[in-house]
């Protein structure tokens, strides 16, 4: 389905993710009885499976440990049609996010071990140029290492490849501002924003966080910027002057696991095939809602032309 052999390719890591859930109202300082659950996870391993499920063949470049859970990530990859061939397998090569979930599904609390990435760059000195020449676009975890970054950064613009850029850690992205001039478009939450920013604009509207964004991307000379806002929806704003507001889809919450992964994956997939900013948005938006609604981290399977996307080229 993709135009190029590698298609979307999607650079950073794998987590397991364990996730409690209570029986009853969640309570921070009790013991609370309920379900645990092991799932596969990180921002970019949810990320690829998610575009893998719109049917548009991404490639993932990351590294898993060299145990049976590994084994397991790299086999549900390849079911969901996800190319591994530039996978590496190590030791410790996953990292683990612990979350507690309350009784609204919402998250109460979460720890995070993240693993060594820095394999990621031998795989880049070594097959970099072929998986970046022969791809539609690449999405990059902006914390991952620097080096990393500034290699993939090179790759793009020796190729003239769209670059996209997602977060899993704020604090760590913020140390990278300086390659986001190179990026076509980041994408972040409200929160990571307001860090971003060095602001808070946890209690600005999505008018006032339109503008601010408008006024911040100019100064900064970032190209594009989307800010989810959770239930206040989306907003967007570019260099050109372009910006709006997508608000949410009314849907029941279940888990809101990995519904901005889901985000970055839809909208990140329209931006490669020729989608405006706001399309793209809007399109984010729906593959996020269907996440929400099941206890899934990734989307359900969806064909490419129910949301209006073509990769054939």
């Amino acid at each position: 389905m993709a135009g190029s052999k590698n298609g979307i390719v999607v650079l950073g890591a794998v987590f397991v993710d364990i996730k409690g859930f209570p029986e009853d109202i969640y309570i921070p300082d009790g013991r609370n009885a309920g379900r645990v659950e092991y799932i596969h996870g990180g921002v970019s391993r949810n990320v690829v499976e998610d575009i893998a499920n719109m049917e548009l063949r991404p490639t993932f470049l990351g590294i898993v440990d060299d145990s049976a859970l590994g084994e397991a990530v790299i086999r549900k990859l390849k079911n969901h049609k996800v190319n591994t061939e530039y996978m590496k397998t190590i030791p410790n090569g996953m990292g683990t996010w612990l979350a507690v979930f309350d009784n609204s599904g919402d998250l109460a609390g979460s720890i995070s071990q993240r693993p060594d990435l820095m394999p990621i760059l031998s795989i880049l000195e070594e097959h970099g140029d072929e998986i970046i020449e022969n791809c539609d676009s690449v999405i990059l975890e902006v914390d991952i290492d620097k080096e990393i970054v500034k290699k993939v950064v090179q790759l793009c613009e020796k190729y003239d490849k769209k670059l996209y850029g997602v977060v899993s850690n704020m604090s760590i992205a913020v140390e990278r501002r300086d390659f986001l001039k190179s990026f076509d478009c980041f994408i972040c939450n409200q929160l990571e924003a307001g860090i971003f920013f060095a602001d808070d604009y946890s209690e600005k509207t999505p008018q006032e966080l339109c503008d601010i964004l408008t006024e911040r991307l100019k100064v900064a000379k970032i190209p594009s910027m989307i800010v989810t806002m959770g239930a206040q929806g989306s907003v967007y704003a570019d260099d050109q002057g372009h910006r709006g507001y997508c608000p949410v889809q009314k849907v029941t919450v279940k888990d809101t696991t990995g519904a901005g992964d889901a985000f970055c994956a839809g909208a990140a997939s329209a931006l490669t095939y020729g989608k405006t900013l706001a399309e793209a948005v809007e399109i984010g938006t729906r593959l996020s809602a269907s996440v929400i609604t099941s206890s899934e981290n990734v989307c359900p399977r969806f064909q490419p032309e129910e949301f209006g996307i073509s990769a054939e080229r």
